[in-house]
């Protein structure tokens, strides 16, 4: 863990940093809620060509990308984003509901106060909330975009059929009423991992732990460099995952406008309906789709070498296609 500028605590390598900070979004465009003016944290690691924004789900702040800040913060050829979104981390809690349409607009604020504006230069990664988001920037900013990975997230639809599975509902709930940091942790692992896989031994685990056990250590740790998440941050989160909606038309225009698209998702998933996904690539044919066995909403963190292989191939294909 290292502590730096502003006295903000970060999970990621302050080797590989290259700036960090708050955006000051004081004026979100072409927005229809109305916000008072807030900041969003990120983090920029790396130098390289490739640009790539890690978007994160559901009340979790960037933190939760440390698989994939350390590979790619370290990965020559690479400037990787990472910011936390409205309402969770590092960023402000503005007041809400949220719609993923103002928090895609966030992203733009940030993507323009850091001069990422270059045409087909930007592969966006966004998992759950995160990926309702990315296909929200995905018809505002579709020029930019090289490559886009839609993970274990939705199309949406009418609020009442973006609820999760009854485990994920239930789950949610008993997160949103518990305010202990450690009773947080027993009901969210299983939530968003097969309990399969939490009783299973950790690879490469030099203690002989269990998922469960090494998962509760990363999971502390989170919570105790990141600030508590308000009421209104969570509920306006979820809100704006209620009430996600892209149509079948807005995904065609997407399939025809973005170079490459990669959709994946878990057979295990509590949060997101993996048949969701399956909607996604069929309403984008030219997309590519996958359903990984055995594997829960935390797709990124319970398949990190996978995830980052995947992601890899991605970028690359995205690139081809540009050229």
């Amino acid at each position: 863990m290292a502590v730096d500028v502003d006295g903000l605590s970060t999970l990621f390598n302050k080797d590989t940093c290259t700036r960090r900070g708050l955006c000051p979004v004081t004026r979100i465009r072409n927005q229809s809620e109305i916000v008072e003016s807030h900041s969003v944290y990120y983090e920029q690691h790396g130098t390289g060509p490739r640009k790539v924004v890690f978007i994160m789900g559901l009340n979790s702040s960037s933190f939760a990308w440390a698989a994939q800040g350390d590979y790619f913060g370290k990965l020559e050829g690479y400037s990787i984003l990472l910011l936390d979104n409205r309402g969770v981390g590092h960023s402000t809690t503005p007041r809400g509901p949220y719609t993923t349409k103002g928090m895609a607009e966030d992203v733009i604020v940030l993507l323009d106060y850091l001069d990422w504006k270059a045409d087909r230069d930007l592969h966006i990664v966004g998992v759950s909330l995160g990926g309702m988001i990315a296909q929200e920037l995905a018809l505002r900013i579709p020029q930019r975009i090289v490559s886009l990975t839609l993970a274990v997230t939705t199309p949406g639809g009418h609020w009442w059929t973006n609820f999760p599975p009854w485990k994920g509902v239930v789950g949610l709930t008993k997160l949103l009423l518990t305010p202990e940091p450690e009773k947080k942790i027993a009901i969210l692992l299983p939530t968003v991992y097969p309990q399969a896989w939490l009783d299973a031994k950790a690879e490469d685990d030099p203690e002989g732990r269990t998922n469960y056990e090494v998962q509760v250590v990363i999971y502390r740790r989170r919570i105790a460099i990141t600030a508590p998440q308000f009421f209104m941050g969570a509920v306006s989160q979820m809100a704006a995952g209620l009430t996600h909606h892209v149509s079948a038309e807005q995904l065609k225009t997407i399939n025809d406008t973005i170079p490459y698209i990669h959709i994946v998702t878990g057979d295990s998933d509590n949060l997101v309906w993996p048949g969701n996904s399956r909607y996604l690539a069929k309403c984008m044919p030219d997309a590519e789709f996958e359903q990984w066995e055995h594997t829960g909403h935390a797709i990124h963190v319970q398949r990190p070498a996978k995830f980052n292989s995947m992601l890899e191939r991605s970028f690359a294909k995205g690139i081809r296609r540009c050229s």
